[in-house]
């Protein structure tokens, strides 16, 4: 079948384009096939909210749950069960593309979010479900609270991929990126002659949400006109962030043994803003060896009538001039990076839990 031209032009700009969504539904329907084979799709994402959506809204997962109940198995472990052979089924349906685009072709499956604040703890989930999925084009998604930047040092040492999620400010991006560089140091010291060439790693960097909270604050203090702007800039700063650690001096001696750079991500990429153009979010950051991870509708509305905006490497000056003005207007960016935070990781705690609930009272039901 032959590919959407807008989503085959943005593929090759150097965007990868994922999906941000995953259920048993649409692997069984052939619809992820089809969004691989007509829509440029070469990844998955997936979160706590995803698979409550997917679980409570389908009955493909009845006699799953049915087997689990009857074994009388913990919710715990029927929540992994459950959601690890999704995501195993679709590492399996994009094998395909990780042989032929090496860093593509990968599904994302997190960690318990209520972990988010323990190292020890997520670091050790991430090791469990990577044995359990047990696919090398696999990433585990480890939030970047400050608990989980030394879990991904560790498990980047380990050699498990990860996809590191929850990322809003430049500062927290550049612990990110110290993280991973320092996973791979620690790998090559363990042993030196650890194969580097099959580690991979994005850095998940969340979009919309950071205007839903900037403009909320700009509105209080009569500064409509930076409106749907400081997002963009926010973003389009990390990859240049990006560029200069990927071409360090530290960069180069790693990737001479074979490492891959950890690629930025776009995250949270459907406009909350109905004013604003439902696919700004992408065409606007358009950049070489970058991935944008869309929700379904986002995706259709770009193979509909999504065209490129100016490529990020152009706009460096005005994005910090933007984000200097939404400073200067009275916004506290960092007490903006901080609510975001806690509120991306307290929406997969209650993700979590409803998940939980949902699946107790199947296994309860089915028993």
């Amino acid at each position: 079948m032959a590919q959407n031209e807008n989503l085959a032009q943005l593929s090759q700009a150097g965007v990868a384009v994922w999906l941000d969504d995953l259920s048993r539904d649409r692997i069984r329907s052939g619809n992820l096939q089809s969004l691989v084979d007509e829509r440029s799709v070469v990844g998955v994402t997936t979160n706590p909210t995803i698979f409550a959506a997917a679980i409570s809204g389908s009955d493909s997962y009845d006699d799953q749950v049915h087997a689990l109940a009857v074994r009388k198995v913990s919710v715990e472990e029927a929540l992994r069960t459950i959601t690890a052979a999704d995501v195993r089924d679709a590492c399996d349906l994009l094998a395909p593309v990780a042989q032929r685009q090496p860093g593509d072709g990968r599904v994302s499956l997190e960690v318990a979010p209520g972990l988010a604040h323990d190292t020890d703890a997520t670091a050790a989930e991430a090791a469990h479900l990577w044995w359990l999925v047990d696919r090398p084009n696999l990433f585990i998604k480890i939030p970047a609270t400050e608990a989980g930047l030394a879990a991904i040092t560790t498990s980047i040492a380990r050699g498990i991929s990860v996809n590191v999620t929850l990322i809003f400010s430049l500062e927290r991006y550049r612990a990110v990126m110290d993280a991973y560089l320092s996973g791979l140091e620690q790998r090559l010291a363990d042993d030196a002659d650890a194969d580097l060439t099959q580690i991979a790693s994005v850095a998940s960097f969340f979009v919309s949400r950071v205007d839903t909270e900037v403009d909320k604050r700009l509105e209080k203090a009569g500064a409509d006109q930076l409106k749907g702007k400081a997002a963009l800039a926010n973003a389009q700063l990390a990859y240049q962030a990006y560029e200069e650690v990927f071409s360090s001096d530290r960069w180069k001696a790693l990737e001479a043994k074979g490492a891959r750079p950890q690629r930025p991500l776009w995250a949270s990429t459907g406009v909350k803003d109905p004013s604003l153009p439902d696919t700004l979010y992408v065409s606007e950051l358009i950049a070489p060896g970058t991935v944008n991870t869309m929700p379904e509708k986002t995706l259709q509305a770009y193979a509909d009538h999504g065209a490129a905006g100016t490529p990020v490497q152009q706009t460096y000056d005005d994005a910090a001039a933007v984000m200097k003005s939404v400073a200067d207007a009275g916004v506290d960016l960092d007490d903006v990076f901080r609510v975001l935070e806690e509120e991306g990781v307290q929406k997969f705690v209650d993700s979590w839990d409803e998940l939980t609930a949902s699946v107790k009272s199947e296994l309860e039901d089915k028993a």
